[in-house]
């Protein structure tokens, strides 16, 4: 997994701020948060949620085909399914080939998200075209896609609770001492929560502040959830983290304002300051800038 759950460290009896909205999720349940499913200590991200659903719609749409029709279905399901995931990556493999290029072996991290689905798509009609000869069975495969899309845009619709919810209204610490309310100006603003005892967190840091740098259209906050300012100064001292906005939430208001059920988690607020997307789990770089995108797109 792509995320990490644990207690958030809380000396003394826990707090709350009576502004934040959200609530401590139970660890031995599942529960659909922002943008994301746990299962216990097990995270999932919603979008990741949504297309497993979709292809399992899929897959079972395809088997009541084969069952019913013609054993033809059963080839042609699986196929589509496995060429279909791998011609997604390769196209935004191929849309992105000017960062893939510089480090090829990250073409495999899919963990971290980047998938085209209208190369998927592609795919999918030229099986459909070579191994369904007849035109009922073409039509019938189109029904069994189209159960498929339709199961995962309304599992996508239920996993994407919190759009349009305002940035963080209460007051957070700043590494310097005072306290910042983080409110809109004028840019898309992305807010990724961490902590250093993460790993997804700091492997994906980097990349973060890359672009919190470069990106002078976007402002990037960087909200630390449970953790003391020796902690958050030593992690950013030890991995060269200079000139990026680092704000501190010992009592993690944020993760609870916004249901997040795991670390990291990367919000994406437009121009006036609703959130437009969110990401659970490692970033990469590709994402990232999508993302970025439609948030300012968006406002």
């Amino acid at each position: 997994m792509t995320t990490s759950r644990r207690p958030w460290p809380r000396p003394g009896p826990p707090r709350r701020n009576p502004r934040a909205s959200g609530r401590k999720l139970d660890p031995k349940r599942r529960e659909i948060a922002m943008g994301a499913i746990s299962f216990g200590p097990l995270v999932l991200a919603g979008d990741r949620l949504a297309a497993v659903t979709g292809l399992a719609g899929f897959m079972l749409a395809s088997f009541i085909l084969s069952s019913r029709f013609s054993r033809r279905f059963d080839r042609w399901s699986v196929l589509v399914l496995l060429f279909g995931l791998v011609a997604a990556r390769l196209g935004h493999v191929v849309e992105h080939l000017d960062t893939f290029s510089m480090a090829p072996l990250r073409a495999l991290a899919v963990w971290q998200g980047g998938f085209s689905w209208p190369w998927a798509a592609g795919a999918a009609t030229m099986l459909t075209l070579g191994l369904l000869r007849s035109a009922s069975e073409r039509i019938l495969a189109a029904l069994a896609l189209g159960s498929g899309l339709l199961v995962w845009a309304i599992v996508g619709q239920l996993v994407a609770a919190g759009a349009g919810q305002p940035l963080p209204e209460f007051a957070l610490k700043s590494l310097d001492g005072p306290e910042v309310r983080l409110e809109p100006d004028g840019r898309p603003t992305v807010l990724n929560l961490w902590a250093s005892w993460c790993p997804p967190c700091r492997r994906e840091m980097p990349t973060l502040a890359r672009a919190a740098r470069t990106e002078s259209d976007a402002r990037f906050v960087f909200v630390d959830q449970g953790e003391a300012d020796a902690v958050v100064r030593s992690f950013l001292s030890a991995n060269q983290l200079s000139g990026i906005q680092v704000l501190l939430d010992p009592t993690s208001s944020v993760t609870a304002r916004f249901r997040a059920p795991g670390l990291p988690v990367t919000l994406f607020f437009g121009r006036d300051g609703h959130l437009r997307d969110a990401h659970a789990g490692e970033i990469s770089q590709e994402v990232l800038a999508e993302k970025l995108a439609r948030a300012e797109a968006g406002s």
